[in-house]
């Protein structure tokens, strides 16, 4: 299930040497991975399907990535960016290297998390799909082009309770101490474990390079571990098998924080331990895992799993306990717009937002938008520690209001899942039509059926709406969601 085509990789001297003694008798087998096809992976949204299911109906040979729940190998063949799954936001794609962190970070479904450096969203998604009614996603990039990308797989997924913000780093630890039970430091690094995958890193790669790395990640971890309240965990992962932007780092703040500790992850084969001999003996990075190309079917990865000193992870404080975390908008929401949004909800058969029923007091509505705030709105998180910060969405965009009446947006009919609507045009995932549909065109049924709008989906998972007048369907996906050439791999 790889590309047989591989092209020679010329590695920096500098490199080289560090990986040879990094190594020892290794090294051989790991140059020698630069001439093999790497592999390609893809995640499955458990909020959507099972792995039983998604075996049973994905339209390509997929094979099961053995250290990664719903995690799967495909053939560079194939094109499942393309595939109606994807577009319903059934899977992700990723390498499976860069899947592993993620698929190890204990997540409970009421969990605050955030993820600090989240772009393109590969983590935020994983983690985001485990949280359930009154959990809620933060993700986080400085990159306001990062960004972008970032919300669109947000809300491919159909995440419901989530933010996306475009901020420093700092910024954030300023207004949020010890707030999230989770946090996500997917830090920017050399690359070096993507080399294989884009040689561009490698053009970029000098010894300066990763030092000013590990000194940007030093300071990261350090804000990153002051927006955690006692007893949470911080997730720190890089691609790179730099010592000092991996181990070196995670020493620096175990060293700074004597109360903090690292856990350790399951035993797996091909992880590799963290070696003490990279932060002056620190014997706790020991519990910390590379990934080799060499070892394992995936590109290079470094993994940290530390807690912070103090209650035990996961619980609440006492104050907190038995308190239900409901929106309060300091906004009003009129009774016309309620009355407009929740007849166009009847009216299309839907019952649940993500599998939950709708809260209609979390209704906002700014410039005629209108959006589903996340449970903590308010209570976990007060409203005069959000004004400010620069926004690309909070909370679920339904649609929007116009001349008196409601039109959906894309990422409602991404947020819905199969028990949440009653009616729907389901086509199956290899239909002509279906295809259309995705490409922004409009499309015919067999049946005249209800004037209005209709949910449309491939093998019964949504993929956006149509207007139907008898037995035409006129499209409504926007310009920006429709599959308009060959899709990324």
């Amino acid at each position: 299930m790889a590309d047989e085509r591989v092209k020679e990789i010329r590695l920096p001297s500098a490199f080289e040497e560090r990986m040879r003694r990094m190594l020892g008798e290794e090294y051989e087998a790991y140059e020698a991975s630069f001439r093999k096809p790497r592999s390609f992976g893809l995640c499955i949204n458990p909020s959507r399907i099972s792995p039983e299911e998604f075996e049973r109906i994905v339209p390509f040979e997929v094979e099961r990535i053995p250290w990664i729940p719903g995690g799967y190998f495909y053939s560079d063949q194939v094109r499942p960016s393309r595939c109606p799954l994807y577009q319903a936001g059934v899977y992700y794609l990723q390498d499976p290297g860069a899947m592993t962190p993620a698929a190890y970070l204990p997540v409970s479904q009421d969990d605050m998390v955030l993820d600090l450096c989240a772009a393109p969203g590969g983590k935020a998604t994983a983690v985001g799909n485990r949280l359930g009614e009154n959990g809620f996603l933060a993700a986080n990039d400085i990159s306001i082009a990062r960004c972008r990308a970032l919300l669109r797989n947000i809300e491919l997924a159909g995440i419901r309770n989530a933010v996306v913000t475009c901020e420093t780093p700092s910024a954030l630890a300023g207004r949020f101490p010890e707030t999230f039970d989770k946090v996500v430091l997917d830090a920017p690094c050399s690359g070096e474990g993507m080399f294989r995958k884009d040689e561009s890193l490698l053009e970029d790669w000098s010894e300066e390079k990763s030092r000013a790395m590990a000194k940007l990640q030093r300071e990261l971890i350090e804000l990153a571990y002051g927006m955690i309240r006692p007893g949470g965990l911080l997730l720190y992962s890089t691609c790179t098998f730099a010592p000092e932007e991996d181990e070196g780092t995670v020493g620096s703040l175990l060293k700074n924080h004597p109360e903090a500790e690292t856990l350790p992850f399951p035993a797996v084969e091909g992880f590799v331990p963290g070696n003490s001999a990279f932060a002056d003996g620190e014997p706790a990075v020991r519990n910390c895992v590379r990934i080799y190309p060499h070892r394992m079917r995936a590109e290079g990865q470094f993994m940290a799993l530390i807690r912070k000193g103090g209650i035990k992870a996961g619980s609440l404080p006492e104050e907190q306990k038995g308190r239900k975390t409901t929106a309060k908008s300091g906004k009003r929401t009129d009774k016309k717009a309620v009355e407009l949004i929740t007849g166009f909800f009847r009216e299309a058969g839907i019952s649940g937002l993500s599998g939950f029923p709708p809260d209609w007091a979390r209704l906002e509505i700014r410039d005629g938008k209108v959006y589903y705030l996340p449970a903590v709105h308010g209570s976990r998180i007060p409203e005069q520690k959000l004004q400010g910060l620069h926004f690309l969405r909070y909370g679920l965009h339904l649609g929007e209001l116009r001349k008196n009446r409601f039109e959906p947006s894309q990422p409602l009919a991404l947020a819905l899942r199969r028990k949440d609507f009653t009616k729907a045009l389901s086509f199956g995932l290899e239909d002509e039509r279906l295809k259309r549909y995705l490409a922004g065109e409009s499309i015919q049924t067999e049946n005249s059926g209800e004037s209005g709008y209709t949910l449309i989906c491939g093998g019964g998972f949504p993929l956006g709406f149509g207007k139907q007048t008898g037995s035409q369907i006129k499209n409504k996906i926007p310009a920006g969601w429709r599959i308009m050439g060959g899709g990324d791999r």
